[in-house]
């Protein structure tokens, strides 16, 4: 016991030590460092990095020290990578691991071999928070680790890709999970909203559009399939779009060790004339499709899947169709029409929350005698405000990478954590089996 207590005394002490010794390294005009690349060099494990509010051209980097938070203070950092790019990679390579980046804009990142990224992670564990990546061949590039968990909160992904279909707004390779929450992903070129090989892949409360005009190819791309848990989005679909699958499962073989999906309470709208599929599920998955509205013409499933509560209409009811606005009004056949989403072992697929445009979350409750089907609960939470791009959160420069009073226990996490549970022991029953 006594040698216990001393263990724990000392790892007590070597954290309040490190957290001691956690420097703010300041960028910007009249700063200590005029460049993010000059304070990424010189930061050491668990520092800060705050970056005022302005564009940093050119300012490419290697991420290498751990535990880092950049952030931008007073408004987004926009980090534009102009013809600039680190190792034929990206604007930012991230080798260490556990770095969080808040209040930041990637844009520009152009390569030789026409795979650049805002981010090219090839560390351990990656947390993006109210950020923007826009005009970039791929917007974050995640590559293959299997203790990697990657989380997006709050941000924005729009007009990424080269136009050749391999790259994306978004690309996760075979990562441990991917857990993404009050986000917008629109206007791809020619690739996809989101591409994602992770073990584990969570979506919640986001939006994946291409409006009047995208040619983006599928919304959602699980390629390998996985543990897939999608609550509360929007998936949309122009007329103009490169492919007329909206969101798929295993189309490049189900190879990953769990094979499950869970599609509950999201909105799919497909306005291309042709029709095209909502839902394609490849292999022999657990598949679950719960109180999903569907609008628009088109097979709503390609594959096999449980469904209850879902709806499938061309009159939903919408506050502003034409304006992409797809709350519920009164009298639209989707209220009170739900059904218990039940439960992914001990997940609960109730939805909680609900997008809130263009980026964050928003409270979703039962307000009726039965759950609405779709995305959106009327008389919970607010309609579009019609905003584009709000300003970020200015932040803080403190030390210890916090935001006192600011930051909020996101439901994605507890979600998150069970789901993982879940997939971790469903693979061990699975591995253990005789």
């Amino acid at each position: 016991m006594r040698s216990l207590l001393v263990l724990v005394a000392l790892l007590s002490a070597s954290l309040h030590a490190n957290i001691a010794r956690a420097a703010t390294l300041e960028v910007g005009p009249g700063r200590t460092y005029a460049t993010v690349r000059a304070a990424i060099l010189a930061a050491s494990d668990g520092d800060v990095i705050a970056i005022d509010a302005g564009t940093y051209a050119g300012d490419v980097a290697t991420v290498s020290a751990n535990g880092l938070t950049i952030r931008g203070v007073g408004g987004r950092a926009h980090l534009d990578a102009g013809s600039a790019h680190e190792g034929g990679k990206g604007t930012w390579v991230v080798a260490g691991d556990d770095l969080v980046v808040e209040d930041v804009e990637f844009s520009g990142a152009s390569v030789p071999d026409q795979n650049g990224a805002g981010i090219r992670l090839e560390g351990t564990n990656l947390t993006i928070r109210r950020c923007s990546f826009h005009d970039n061949e791929n917007g974050i590039l995640a590559g293959d680790d299997a203790t990697s968990d990657v989380v997006i909160e709050d941000s924005e992904f729009r007009n990424n890709g080269f136009g050749d279909g391999y790259t994306h707004n978004v690309y996760i390779n075979h990562v441990r999970s991917l857990h993404v929450s009050g986000s917008w992903f629109h206007h791809a070129r020619i690739g996809h909203e989101l591409k994602s090989r992770a073990y584990t892949t969570i979506l919640v409360a986001n939006r994946f559009s291409n409006d009047a005009d995208g040619t983006a190819s599928y919304e959602v791309d699980l390629p390998n399939g996985g543990l897939a848990i999608l609550i509360g989005n929007v998936l949309q679909q122009a007329g103009t779009t490169d492919n007329p699958t909206m969101l798929s499962f295993a189309a490049e073989g189900a190879s990953n060790p769990m094979q499950a999906i869970y599609v509950v309470n999201n909105t799919f709208v497909n306005e291309r004339a042709s029709g095209g599929t909502f839902v394609r599920i490849l292999g022999t998955p657990t598949a679950v499709l719960t109180n999903n509205l569907f609008v628009g013409t088109g097979t709503v499933l390609n594959g096999a899947a449980t469904e209850t509560g879902d709806l499938q209409t061309d009159v939903p009811g919408f506050v502003d169709r034409a304006g992409f606005d797809y709350h519920l009004v009164a009298g639209s056949p989707a209220i009170d029409v739900g059904v218990a989403p039940g439960a992914a072992g001990s997940t609960s697929l109730a939805p909680t929350l609900a997008h809130a445009f263009p980026i964050g979350t928003v409270i979703r409750t039962v307000v009726g005698s039965s759950v609405d089907v779709g995305a959106f609960e009327l008389g919970s939470g607010p309609a579009m405000n019609g905003a584009v791009d709000p300003p970020p959160n200015p932040g803080d420069r403190g030390g210890c990478g916090c935001r006192v009073g600011r930051e909020r226990v996101h439901p994605i996490a507890a979600l998150a954590a069970s789901a993982i549970v879940f997939a971790l022991l469903v693979r061990r029953r699975r591995f253990t089996r005789t």
